[in-house]
């Protein structure tokens, strides 16, 4: 039974993988909002820059999984 419900959790296609990706960069450019009104300065805006290329790195690595798969 585990392993159907963790079916539906599984990236099986590069929409679904498009989807997460998406969802993943909506929080990291709210997040950058955060830390700009949070350290207001230099410090918000290097903070605020860091959080898309977290997104960008996590994002190859799921089209990278999802095209071996």
């Amino acid at each position: 039974m585990w392993n159907r419900v963790a079916r539906l959790f599984a990236i099986k296609t590069k929409f679904e993988a498009y989807l997460v990706i998406y969802g993943l960069s909506m929080g990291a450019v709210e997040r950058g909002v955060h830390y700009v009104e949070l350290y207001p300065g230099a410090g918000g805006w290097a903070m605020a820059a860091v959080c898309p290329i977290a997104v960008f790195m996590a994002g190859g690595r799921i089209l990278d999984s999802v095209e071996a798969g």
